[in-house]
C-alpha cells in the first residue's frame, strides 16, 4: 500500500515514518510539508492512502480534501480532538491523536487493510458475474 506523509512538522513525519517501518505492507512514497505540496502529490502520485495533519500553515488538511478529484484513504494524525466528528463527516477512514502510539496506528492500519479487503472483495465479485 502506497502512503504519502503530510505534516508541517519534520519530527512528527519522522516519528510517523519510524513507527510505519513496523507495518511492511506500507510503503512511504512521499512527504509533503503543507497543503499545496499535498495535493500536488496526490495527484501525481496516486497514493493509496495519506496520514494527513490537520493544522498547517496556509492550508488546513480539510481544505486539501476539497481541492482533490480523486481522494484515497484518509488518515487524519493531529494534535487536537476537537475536529474528529468533521473528519468521519468527510469519510476519513481514522483519527490518531499525537503522540502516536503503536498500538492505536495498529488498529488504523487495521481499518486500512479491512477497507481494501471489502474493496477487492467487492471487485471480485463484480469480475465474477
Amino acid at each position: 500500500m502506497r502512503a504519502l506523509l503530510v505534516d508541517d512538522e519534520r519530527l512528527a513525519r519522522a516519528e510517523l515514518t519510524r513507527l510505519l517501518d513496523k507495518f511492511p505492507e506500507i510503503e512511504i512514497i512521499a512527504e509533503a510539508s503543507n497543503g499545496e505540496e499535498a495535493i500536488k502529490f496526490i495527484e501525481e502520485l496516486k497514493p493509496d492512502l495519506v496520514f494527513l495533519d490537520i493544522q498547517m500553515p496556509g492550508m488546513t488538511g480539510f481544505e486539501v480534501l476539497e481541492h482533490l478529484h480523486v481522494v484515497p484513504h484518509i488518515i487524519f494524525v493531529t494534535a487536537y480532538d476537537e475536529y474528529a466528528l468533521k473528519a468521519f463527516e468527510v469519510n476519513a477512514l481514522d483519527y490518531v491523536l499525537k503522540p502516536i502510539e503503536l498500538s492505536r496506528l495498529e488498529k488504523a492500519i487495521a481499518k486500512v487493510n479491512s477497507k481494501n479487503l471489502e474493496k477487492d472483495i467487492h471487485t471480485n465479485k463484480q469480475l465474477s458475474h
